[in-house]
């Protein structure tokens, strides 16, 4: 886990980093650090810092890539490449920095072509991975509520899960009903439709996972899962409508009294953690990709899978067994020495490593993830650098990033639907009974 936080921590400090340098002033004092030498423009224009925000995320991106290639086939801990995961962030820390620097080496132009392509690209597989795992999440989550009232008969897992569900509709309908009280008055389409269209879509997958058909075929599915998809598709198109430009007056949020910069910074702030934690959260959640799931939801019987001490019995029986095989000759006298070794291991060095059998988490997939949300990131902080205003800019207050949240929320509502109707459609890939 601290591993997992000390990445989310460097991703959070280099967006930051970079939504400043987005400003006139950390321009201004980069160009006077080299001395003048480097004058940072955009063909020729100034652009805020465009290509600034797109060096220091692809020093990021580059650092996880690189990170991703060393770490490639690592499964358990007892590989010597683990450590890197895990340890020397002296080193990292530097070589991180050292990218950052030789960044500002390349010519702007390579940043100009990285940032309107490659970096785009990146962040919408990012966006997609995010809702592919959100959808496996709303059925992990329901079906492990169901096997414990199955097989427990635990009253408190079936309260858990009626509640969760109602409170997710409610906190659903709250979200529609105050949207269309603030942010679809007259003439205000875009959000109108983007609210009607939610709200449709949100009734439709609702009855879509207790359709007769659908619970023939898996009889888990149910409104758990909708609830769950509901109300973070919900939530994503209330952030649209409430970050959108206020050019038609369709936003009170920007109207609204109190301090500008303080409410721009607050915002900037929280929308990084929020990649943060989200990044951290997908990259270790590898199931939907075929990985090993890592997220742990509780058990009362701490059925997790996990041996974290051997049986005397076992190791008994491995010892009779490596010293039958060095007294056959099948293997060296040292091996003996090798095992008492790894028995000292996990009494007394690493007590506490439960990644001595296997990985909880595809450490390359792990980068991969990073790779791709500072893709985002970037790509979020440079779609609005022409419509600067004042010191701070608004970190997504874009119809581009409107767009892109309501869409997402279209995408997460087809995803979810194509998991409950595919059994129907290829009953030969999927298997409930």
């Amino acid at each position: 886990m601290a591993t997992r936080i000390a990445y989310a921590l460097i991703l959070l400090v280099n967006s930051i980093i970079s939504w400043l340098m987005l400003t006139d002033w950390a321009v201004k004092k980069l160009q006077h650090l080299t001395l003048d030498y480097m004058t940072i423009s955009c063909n020729g224009k100034s652009c805020y810092g465009f290509v600034a925000v797109h060096r220091m995320n692809f020093a990021l991106g580059a650092f996880h890539a690189i990170l991703a290639v060393i770490l490639l086939g690592v499964k358990s801990t007892k590989n010597g490449r683990a450590s890197i995961q895990n340890g020397f962030w002296g080193p990292k820390i530097i070589a991180w920095l050292g990218l950052i620097v030789i960044t500002f080496l390349i010519p702007d132009g390579f940043f100009i072509t990285w940032g309107n392509y490659f970096a785009l690209a990146g962040a919408v597989l990012f966006l997609l991975l995010g809702l592919i795992l959100l959808v496996d999440l709303a059925h992990t989550w329901a079906e492990y509520c169901l096997e414990k009232i199955e097989f427990h008969e635990s009253r408190g897992w079936r309260i858990m899960l009626i509640g969760s569900t109602l409170s997710m509709y409610l906190a659903s309908i709250a979200m529609t009903v105050v949207m269309y009280i603030f942010f679809a008055h007259s003439g205000c389409s875009m959000n109108q439709a983007a609210i009607s269209v939610n709200l449709i879509l949100f009734l439709a997958v609702s009855f879509i996972s207790v359709h007769p058909s659908i619970q023939e075929t898996n009889s888990r599915a149910g409104l758990a899962q909708s609830a769950m998809v509901a109300v973070y598709c919900t939530y994503l198109t209330m952030s649209a409508v409430a970050m959108e430009p206020d050019d038609k007056f369709c936003n009170p949020l920007v109207r609204a009294r109190g301090t500008r910069k303080a409410s721009i910074i607050i915002g900037a702030i929280v929308t990084f953690l929020t990649v943060a934690y989200t990044t951290t959260r997908a990259a270790t959640y590898g199931l939907a990709l075929g990985g090993k799931a890592s997220v742990q939801l509780p058990d009362d019987d701490q059925e997790h899978g996990l041996v974290t001490q051997q049986p005397d019995s076992r190791r008994e029986m491995r010892a009779e067994a490596l010293r039958a095989a060095v007294e056959s000759g099948s293997l060296p006298a040292s091996a003996l020495d090798e095992d008492n070794d790894s028995d000292d291991d996990d009494d007394g060095k690493n007590p506490r490593d439960d990644e001595r059998g296997s990985t909880q988490y595809n450490y390359s997939l792990f980068h991969i993830v990073f790779l791709l949300a500072t893709a985002w990131v970037a790509t979020l902080l440079t779609m609005n650098v022409d419509d600067m205003q004042g010191d701070f800019i608004p970190v997504g207050r874009t119809y581009w990033a409107s767009w892109v949240k309501i869409v997402s929320a279209w995408v997460c509502y087809g995803i979810y639907t194509w998991s409950l109707i595919a059994p129907i459609v290829l009953p030969d890939r999927f298997d409930y009974a």
